[in-house]
């Protein structure tokens, strides 16, 4: 099963920027659509953004559209998430993970291989 690791989270203030990435141990995602999802404390992991292999199609949550960007390197097996303008509510977990029938869905059961995560504190 490809592993994903996620990377580039941290603590940023409200209004800033960050750019996480999705690194897959193999190519198959070069063939898969790919997802982002968060999961705040205490909350479901909601959906954030979904790609097609090509990176032809995107998918946003209403929450984020505008300001974040989900994007794909194939050459680099790497899934990337730009977010702008943060949000303290926008404080959780980001998780990727592989929709390997890209159904472009925005449910978690639609995908696998989630990675561990990583944290995004937003500050007010």
């Amino acid at each position: 099963q490809v592993q994903l690791v996620e990377s580039g989270g941290g603590l940023v203030q409200a209004g800033d920027s960050l750019r996480l990435s999705c690194a897959a141990s193999e190519r198959t995602n070069s063939i898969a659509a790919m997802g982002w999802f968060r999961q705040a404390q205490g909350k479901e992991r909601e959906f954030v953004a979904t790609i097609t292999p090509s990176g032809g199609i995107r998918i946003y949550a209403d929450s984020v559209k505008g300001r974040f960007t989900i994007s794909r390197d194939n050459a680099k097996n790497t899934v990337y998430l730009q977010m702008n303008s943060l949000k303290p509510e926008e404080t959780a977990v980001y998780y990727c993970a592989t929709d390997r029938d890209s159904s472009l869905n925005n449910k978690t059961a639609a995908y696998d291989g989630w990675g561990q995560g990583t944290q995004v504190t937003v500050t007010s």
